[in-house]
């Protein structure tokens, strides 16, 4: 790759180096969050409270310069306590724009799935256009744009399934998994630890390293096809009722574009598809009832998937 490429790829480490000041462990979680902001992404992120998101997205914002905001949602929740709402001065007569938080650069949206429906729905428009309308006029939202929402894998009173179309508008669908005993003692020590965590990319720079992801990175025919043959498997099993979508399809490329490019390589490989295919998938696959009766999960169809494709030969 050119020099700069090469500089740039010195800079991803650093990255991951700040984060790690204050975070510990879930490495593959870290840089799917990395991969799904230099790809123009969202994430879901599925976990149990009390693992540290919050100081996770914030550690994130602080590296790369972005603005942050954090929606805690309620069954109370509407769509104008995340999107704002048109005020009416009444001396004035005038109407102003009341921004709500989902005017920021990085938005935290813990427990999306006790929100209803309806106020989940009105986040539709603004990850998939990067805009909110208000009061009859289209707002844009700062650039760059993304979601990461958490959902508690555990069913519990109070909570509203995802529409299937909303989970289709994230990127990743990432596990946050329980540290080692290790891990957690790390994470008690650096509680008492202040370290600054220094600023490596800004948001001007993330977009132009968007842009040079999409038109520097390359996918070969036979590299595409076998994700795109990773796809159609999700739709042919017995146990799927629905499988992946075409925005599957491309979330797979603009993905692991994004990875190549972490790596310090301008073409995407097997190595890209095959790790990416879990969190770009596994939300995106609706199970029949008696295959999650069964016990069945997204991820082993998955496995079952890669089992059966035969990768590309190098």
């Amino acid at each position: 790759m050119v020099e700069r490429d090469k500089d740039v790829f010195q800079q991803f480490r650093q990255l991951g180096d700040e984060v790690h000041k204050k975070v510990v462990g879930n490495d593959e979680v870290i840089e799917n969050i990395f991969i799904a902001i230099f790809s123009g992404g969202h994430i879901l992120l599925e976990s149990v409270p009390g693992m540290g998101k919050t100081v996770l997205i914030k550690t994130v914002s602080e590296t790369m310069d972005m603005e942050f905001d954090r929606i805690q949602c309620t069954p109370d929740l509407t769509a104008s306590d995340i999107m704002g709402r048109i005020i009416r001065d009444e001396k004035t007569g005038e109407q102003r724009l009341e921004k709500g938080p989902v005017f920021t650069n990085l938005l935290l949206i813990d427990e999306i799935n006790r929100a209803q429906p309806k106020t989940q729905s009105a986040l539709l428009q603004a990850m998939e256009e990067q805009e909110v309308t208000l009061g009859g006029s289209t707002h844009k939202l700062p650039q760059p744009f993304t979601v990461l929402a958490t959902e508690n894998p555990i069913d519990q009173e109070g909570t509203y399934p995802l529409p299937e179309a909303q989970k289709d508008r994230f990127l990743f669908m990432s596990v946050m998994q329980y540290l080692t005993l290790e891990e957690e003692m790390l994470i008690i020590k650096k509680k008492t630890e202040h370290k600054d965590i220094q600023k490596i990319f800004n948001p001007p720079e993330i977009l132009i390293i968007r842009e040079e992801i999409k038109e520097n990175i390359t996918i070969s025919d036979s590299v595409l096809e076998y994700a795109i043959k990773i796809i159609e498997g999700t739709r042919t099993r017995r146990e799927v009722q629905t499988g992946a979508s075409p925005r599957a399809s491309v979330a797979f490329v603009n993905a692991a574009k994004a990875r190549a490019f972490f790596r310090g390589r301008d073409f995407v490989n097997v190595e890209d598809v095959k790790t990416l295919c879990f969190p770009v998938l596994r939300h995106r696959i609706i199970l029949n009832p008696d295959a999650r009766d069964f016990g069945t999960t997204t991820d082993d169809i998955i496995s079952k998937v890669l089992e059966h494709v035969e990768p590309p030969v190098d």
